[in-house]
């Protein structure tokens, strides 16, 4: 059942008359005890093999990283590690970042170049380092002095999809325009574990926004952007536009929402009301409407889960829902939308 609400507050003038669609009733009493992943939509498999390993009485954080790794092995899917989508130099530059709840630790890595397994490395950041944060070269040569393999993370389809956009760049450059437009994406996967115990982690990983400027790095490394964990209270993280999920800290407020008492749906959405009332008015349509997308995903130290995005998918590029994985298996549960509608100038 969908339900609009009007006048949502902190929207402000922009976004008054925006619609609220949201679903009753979505795991917002705990489940029975036991494991609970969620992920982003591209992150089924992730979350049904961090679900197995918790059950297995393996820690969250080792099947969160673990979890991931599935999607930054794959080169079908352009988001993250292996085959993600080039900057604009047309090199796969990969950032990541995870927080352990039990030890209330957190590593992460960004521009990664030439290794595939970003969160792992952060993993290792947060493990064997007294550090939160490495970049860049330093970041690979830590990774290749624990053992980690280079990897040529640009596939012949990503190199082609760069080449397209390239060669689209400008009417008058030297390069033939190709027929067809080039795909840019701005996913990622973040999963956020909970254990039969209560205690939490999240990780966060992607290769970020297609085609940006060399050493741009998005929201995933930042501890409290991307994603973050308390593990008293939840985990959160985001995927979509890293700029706008910055500037509200998402992924802490979220957790500091849940803090206060919201469910996790409604955490998300609160954070989206935020980066709404947040946003500058070139990155908004004429009705007060952001020409992005984001979302949020949430998980409460009692095993609750919900997130919230902008819009509703758009048909074929986008999944409908996010990853969960608890009892009743490995699904897709429907997410909450801000909107009801996708502006038009975006596109249907």
């Amino acid at each position: 059942m969908t339900i609009s609400r009007r006048g949502l507050l902190g929207l402000g003038a922009a976004a008054a008359g925006a619609l609220l669609t949201a679903r009753e009733g979505q795991a917002q009493a705990p489940p029975a005890n036991g494991p609970v992943a969620i992920a982003s939509g591209n992150g089924e498999g992730s979350v049904d093999r961090a679900y197995k390993m918790m059950s297995e009485g393996k820690d969250p954080l080792d099947a969160g990283v673990a979890g991931v790794e599935i999607q930054e092995l794959d080169p079908e899917d352009t988001s993250v590690g292996l085959g993600g989508l080039p900057n604009a130099d047309g090199v796969v530059q990969l950032d990541a970042s995870c927080m352990h709840g039990p030890s209330r630790r957190a590593g992460a890595v960004g521009a990664l170049e030439g290794i595939a397994t970003a969160a792992a490395v952060a993993q290792a950041v947060l493990e064997r380092t007294d550090h939160i944060m490495l970049v860049g070269e330093g970041a690979k040569r830590f990774a290749l002095e624990l053992g980690f393999k280079e990897t040529e993370l640009l596939t012949e389809r990503s190199r082609k999809a760069w080449l397209r956009w390239r060669a689209n760049l400008n009417p008058n450059d030297n390069w033939i325009d190709y027929p067809e437009d080039a795909p840019s994406t701005t996913g990622t996967i973040n999963l956020c574990a909970r254990d039969a115990n209560g205690d939490l982690a999240s990780v966060t990983t992607t290769s970020g926004l297609s085609w940006k400027i060399p050493g741009r790095v998005g929201d995933s490394p930042i501890i409290g952007a991307g994603q973050y964990c308390d593990n008293e209270v939840g985990a959160a993280g985001s995927t979509g536009r890293g700029e706008a999920n910055i500037q509200v800290c998402g992924a802490f407020l979220t957790v500091e929402s849940m803090r206060q008492g919201l469910a996790p749906q409604d955490a998300c959405l609160k954070t989206l009301e935020r980066v709404v009332a947040a946003t500058e008015s070139r990155l908004l349509d004429d009705a007060g409407r952001p020409l992005f997308g984001l979302s949020f995903y949430a998980l409460a130290k009692d095993g609750r889960f919900g997130a919230a995005t902008l819009y509703p998918s758009r048909k074929g590029r986008e999944p409908a829902g996010f990853a969960v994985a608890d009892h009743r298996g490995a699904r897709l549960e429907p997410m909450a939308t801000l909107y009801d509608q996708r502006p038009k100038s975006w596109g249907a």
